[in-house]
């Protein structure tokens, strides 16, 4: 019997109706925001100019892209070292200072970063082109299932920890923690998302995520009138100030504080190699779309949808997004894995929902009431959201390996699965997500990749192919 979930998918260029498009994009936009706001309050970035660079990313995304690949742009975790470190090498003493003081980066500081990212994106370009070059079979080659699987599952892994602090009590400023209720506020986000993407059948089955945030502000709000513990979050005044032009006071409405590139090659030599990191997990990405697309489109009898070999396009978006989201003031980033677990466990794959939550997040950007809306949703709710979503992640890892018949009897695929996921792993664990190698600050899930690329290839040499029956 045909999974009513299935019937009720859309496909990337399947459009639902006006309604139920913007309820998608909402999920999608509640999903990226938590990840891509937490990047722009560490590095000091502003936040409404990295959401608004975020949208406006996807929207050119899935123009560049033709309107096949349904995915979402977000700042990416894997920059955040090298702009640490480009912050520490240009800023003078007193623009530190500011740092530190109000946690938001000087003008000057941000454009030098901005040239930096601009040249990154690049790297991303010319992947692509080389992909384009090479084909798909040569990429398959390098990129195995038995490396992008571990990639994938190292990725939702490698998260976890962010999803168990978000759901657990918080230490506050004074020292003290917070109230033991915070679980029942990420619990009941948890419990309920998950039953409500199992039970729910039609239109209320596709938006758990959604619902699950919802009823998990509502056992916030029932907390706040039983016990007085407030868990919504307030963002900080000084991520709402600067602004390009605000209406009076820019209490409804401001433009976001866009600025312009500033020529720093120092920053240009410590963000540019980083783009290496994102190019196995934005390949890693497009294989569990795939496998997802197509198992949908299978069951719903409609052809085969060939997302696999878009890679090169993918990868070129990426750069070119990159390239957009520095123009304008936003950090550098890549796809999502929490917008495409959210896809996974939807079933709604339409590239018009993509592209209406780009749209959607540069207007949340302009408008201070919904980036305040958003934002204050509180952190347990998010972390019983990501318990979920990263976890969704690492189980399409798994689902690659399983889909492409990675044999698990095979000495060689246990090798490269293994180191993979020890270093990755180990590395996020053990030296906080980067790890020194002969002055280089190799960044875990690229050193995993990397080192299990060079594994394959060494393992694989003499290797004999099977003989077709």
């Amino acid at each position: 019997m045909t999974d009513q979930k299935v019937l009720n998918s859309y496909l990337p260029d399947e459009r639902p109706s006006l309604g139920k498009l913007l309820l998608y994009a909402l999920q999608q936009v509640i999903v990226m925001f938590p990840a891509t706001v937490a990047v722009a309050l560490i590095t000091g970035f502003q936040v409404s100019t990295t959401i608004f660079a975020s949208g406006l990313a996807t929207v050119c995304f899935i123009l560049i892209t033709g309107r096949k690949i349904p995915m979402y742009y977000g700042s990416s975790f894997a920059y955040l070292t090298a702009i640490a470190s480009m912050i520490a090498a240009e800023g003078t003493a007193e623009q530190l200072a500011a740092f530190n003081a109000t946690r938001i980066l000087p003008p000057e500081l941000i454009s030098s970063a901005q040239f930096g990212i601009i040249f990154s994106g690049l790297v991303s370009i010319v992947a692509g082109l080389l992909v384009r070059w090479g084909g798909k079979e040569k990429v398959e080659k390098i990129l195995p299932a038995q490396v992008t699987g571990p990639v994938a599952m190292i990725i939702g892994l490698t998260l976890a920890a962010n999803a168990m602090k978000d759901a657990a009590p918080q230490m506050l400023a004074d020292g003290s923690t917070q109230s033991q209720l915070v679980w029942v506020i990420s619990l009941v986000t948890l419990v309920s998302t998950v039953l409500y993407s199992r039970k729910l059948k039609g239109f209320l089955g596709q938006l758990p995520l959604l619902l699950g945030a919802a009823t998990g502000c509502l056992a916030a709000v029932i907390i706040y009138l039983v016990d007085g513990g407030n868990f919504f979050r307030t963002i900080p005044q000084e991520a709402l100030d600067a602004s390009a032009w605000k209406m009076g006071d820019g209490a409804i409405f401001a433009l976001p504080a866009f600025t312009l590139p500033r020529v720093s090659w120092a920053a240009v030599a410590a963000i540019m190699p980083i783009a290496i990191a994102t190019i196995p997990e934005s390949t890693a990405h497009i294989y569990q779309l795939d496998i997802y697309v197509n198992d949908a489109a299978r069951k719903k009898g409609k052809p085969h949808y060939d997302i696999a070999s878009l890679l090169d396009r993918n990868l070129i978006g990426d750069g070119i997004c990159d390239m957009i989201s520095g123009a304008v003031g936003g950090p550098a980033g890549t796809n999502y894995g929490e917008n495409i677990s959210t896809m996974a466990i939807t079933r709604v794959f339409s590239v018009p929902v993509m592209f209406a939550a780009g749209i959607l997040a540069m207007v949340i950007s302009c408008f201070t009431p919904l980036i305040k809306g958003i934002y204050g949703i509180p952190l347990a709710v998010i972390g019983g959201l990501e318990i979920y979503l990263f976890g969704a992640i690492a189980a399409q890892g798994i689902a690659i390996m399983i889909d492409k018949g990675v044999s698990m009897f095979d000495s060689k695929n246990i090798a490269v699965i293994a180191v993979i996921m020890t270093f990755g792993l180990g590395v996020t664990y053990g030296f906080g997500g980067n790890i020194g190698f002969f002055g280089l600050n190799v960044p875990a899930i690229a050193g995993a990749a990397i080192l299990g690329i060079v594994l394959n290839f060494i393992l694989s040499i003499g290797e004999k192919k099977p003989s077709a029956e």
